[in-house]
């Protein structure tokens, strides 16, 4: 097997989702953009290495719609079942009332917390062994967005890939994400890759 530029820096999905666990932070692929993961926990160097301003808040990622929409308030999670039985796995952020130790670790001093699923089975499976991932984007804050696993690894030099390579094709394009602001009410917080029809949101 010829072993690519990466070779060295590529996990298999159990061996990342332990070093995630211990408090690493890791590339992985999604369906819109690669993404920059650490677990919730450690999601304090996240900014550090993106160097990103703190008020610009993390998304929550998992595998299953249960571990996301469980921690709202269950008139969010009303609203929200219909757009995640639509719209996840795939490129829609759901921005849902929260509150306690997720929200302080992703989006400090506030009180919500963006989630999403993404449709990317190798990202999903780690998901599965990892738990919920703190995620953004794999680029420096103010540069343009990573669109591959090598991009991602030049922006980041020092981090572990989950394998294999190459990656499954991003769409290039962020999610769309929705904020809920009280029963059958959302706003739209950046139009993205997917098109919510009028009504829905």
């Amino acid at each position: 097997m010829v072993m690519t530029p990466l070779g060295e820096r590529l996990m298999a999905v159990d061996q990342i989702a332990d070093y995630l666990r211990g408090g690493g932070a890791a590339l992985l692929p999604t369906d819109t953009l690669p993404a920059l993961a650490c677990t919730p926990s450690s999601a304090a160097q996240i900014w550090t290495l993106k160097q990103r301003p703190q008020d610009k808040p993390l998304i929550l990622m998992a595998a299953e719609a249960v571990e996301l929409l469980d921690l709202t308030t269950p008139i969010a999670k009303l609203d929200a079942l219909p757009l995640a039985e639509r719209y996840w796995p795939g490129p829609l952020t759901l921005v849902l009332p929260a509150a306690g130790a997720l929200v302080n670790h992703l989006n400090p001093g506030q009180d919500s917390l963006g989630m999403r699923i993404p449709a990317c089975a190798a990202t999903r499976s780690l998901l599965a062994r990892s738990g919920p991932l703190a995620t953004t984007s794999a680029n420096r804050s103010g540069a343009p967005p990573s669109c591959s696993a090598e991009q991602a690894a030049a922006a980041f030099s020092g981090l572990p890939l989950l394998g294999p390579l190459p990656w499954p094709q991003p769409s290039g394009l962020a999610s769309t994400v929705l904020k809920w602001t009280s029963p059958g009410c959302w706003q739209m917080l950046r139009q993205g890759a997917v098109m919510v029809p009028d009504g829905s949101a």
